[in-house]
Order: structure tokens, then sequence, then C-alpha cells
């Protein structure tokens, strides 16, 4: 059975899950996607930092897979991402009228990982990853 982290770890998570959703609705409501404030907006940038300089903190907790989760969420709709714009170039072009498609899903899915993780972080659980 994993330890408990400290309160102070547990609070740090659920302000990284928040500076994430500050960025999706920054998307929502502003002038970028929901992509691009994602991966650009600069409370995801200083979460994704704070999951790094604070993991080794969270090592041997059930928070572990919390900041293994965030983590995992950033880089990999960044790999979607680059690889629909490459999709983009690869097709000079044409292939924006048809990559707005998995930007959209890469979209909902930020949406989905950010509201599902933080869901289990309230109910104090691990993340099965």
């Amino acid at each position: 059975m994993p330890e408990e982290p400290p309160p102070s770890l547990i609070t740090l998570t659920h302000v990284i899950y928040a500076l994430h959703a500050v960025s999706l609705i920054m998307g929502i409501i502003g002038v970028a996607t929901i992509v691009g404030a994602f991966l650009t907006g600069w409370p995801s940038i200083i979460a994704v930092i704070l999951n790094y300089v604070k993991r080794s903190e969270a090592r041997g907790t059930w928070l572990e897979s919390h900041f293994r989760w965030q983590i995992r969420t950033f880089w990999f709709g960044l790999l979607w991402v680059t690889l629909c714009l490459l999709f983009v170039v690869a097709t000079l072009g044409i292939g924006i009228l048809i990559a707005w498609l998995p930007l959209g899903l890469v979209g909902l899915w930020f949406i989905y990982r950010v509201a599902r993780g933080w869901l289990r972080l309230i109910d104090r659980r691990p993340m099965f990853t």
C-alpha cells in the first residue's frame, strides 16, 4: 500500500489540475484554441514545471500516479498536435481542413484527462494509467 502524502502535496496537486483547467478555460473563452492554450498557456507550462520539480516528493505515494498522469497528458497532447501539424505541412496546407477534427478530439481529450484526474484526486484515489 502506498504511503500517505503530506497534505501540502495534495493541495499542490489540486493547484496543478486547476492551472491546467485555467488553460482549458482560456482556450474555450479566448482567441486561442483549447489545444493551443493547453500547450502554450502559462498556467499549463507552470503546472508541468511544478510536476517535474515536485515529482520526487510524490514518489511512493498514491499521488505519484497523478503526477505521471499530468505529465503524460501534456507531452502526449504535444505529440498528437505535432502529428496533426506535420500532416498539414505534408499535404501542402490542404490537410488543414482535415486536421481540425483530430485537433478537436485532442482538445476534448485534454478536458477529459483534467476532469478525470481531478475527480480521482478529490476522491483521494490514484490514477490507473
